[in-house]
């Protein structure tokens, strides 16, 4: 089964003074996740949110049978284990941590998957997509696999950075290796480098100042949404050569 397209606008790029009417308003353009970047001061240098302001965003925010609502809780945070509780019961759905924070991601996705979340595991741009190998071809036990992986485009803990061109081999490397995998791409995301980021192999597609900030946020949501599309199939192509 090929990854399917998700877009997934960034809330750090929101009006947090009306933080839930926002989420509801992207989610009604079409946005199918929201991207919730927590970031704690340790692991980079800025402070975002906690798990009470996902508890309060939660009843606003529908989730339905085909996958719209989902809270995609970006952890950008040093020792990922003990928060995973905290946003399991604020209403997380999605636990992305990253690789570079603990010394065993593998117990880490276990811990997640038994608090009822999925997991997904991050990785910097400077970090190669080979450290995860070892990790993505064991697939032996499901409640040690990660349900989706981040290749980070820009440096983690500050919005509005510039696109990172460089990091796109990682992505083509983990489609071609993982053709099944969700791999999110985060960092300067938009129409004007969607195109390189969907034909490296992302379906997962973060962006956060080109939808919030967008006088059309629907038109730029299908866009990226139709992009990502457009090459499912070449992905496949390519995969078999």
């Amino acid at each position: 089964m090929s990854p399917k397209p998700i877009i997934a606008p960034s809330i750090l790029a929101s009006d947090f003074g009306k933080l839930a009417s926002e989420c509801q308003r992207i989610i009604g353009h079409g946005a199918d996740w929201l991207h919730i970047d927590i970031m704690d001061g340790h692991f980079v240098p800025n402070i975002t949110i906690g798990a009470p302001v996902v508890t309060c965003i939660r009843p606003a925010i529908e989730k339905t049978a085909d996958g719209k609502g989902i809270f995609d809780c970006h952890m950008m945070v040093a020792k990922p284990e003990q928060w995973i509780s905290d946003f399991a019961k604020a209403g997380g759905d999605l636990y992305c941590f990253h690789y570079e924070a603990t010394e065993n991601p593998r117990e880490c996705i276990k811990l997640v998957h038994d608090s009822g979340m999925k997991a997904g595991i991050a990785i910097k741009p400077d970090t190669p997509a080979d450290v995860l190998y070892s990790i993505l071809d064991d697939t032996s036990d499901p409640d040690y696999y990660p349900d989706m992986v981040l290749v980070m485009t820009v440096e983690p803990g500050f919005g509005g950075q510039k696109f990172q061109q460089r990091c796109m081999p990682k992505v083509t490397a983990l489609r071609d290796r993982y053709p099944e995998m969700d791999i999110e791409v985060d960092g300067g995301l938009g129409p004007s480098t969607i195109d390189v980021a969907a034909e490296a192999g992302a379906n997962v597609i973060v962006a956060g100042t080109a939808v919030f900030g967008a006088p059309d946020p629907k038109h730029v949501i299908s866009i990226l949404k139709e992009t990502v599309q457009k090459n499912v199939e070449l992905w496949k192509t390519r995969s078999k050569v």
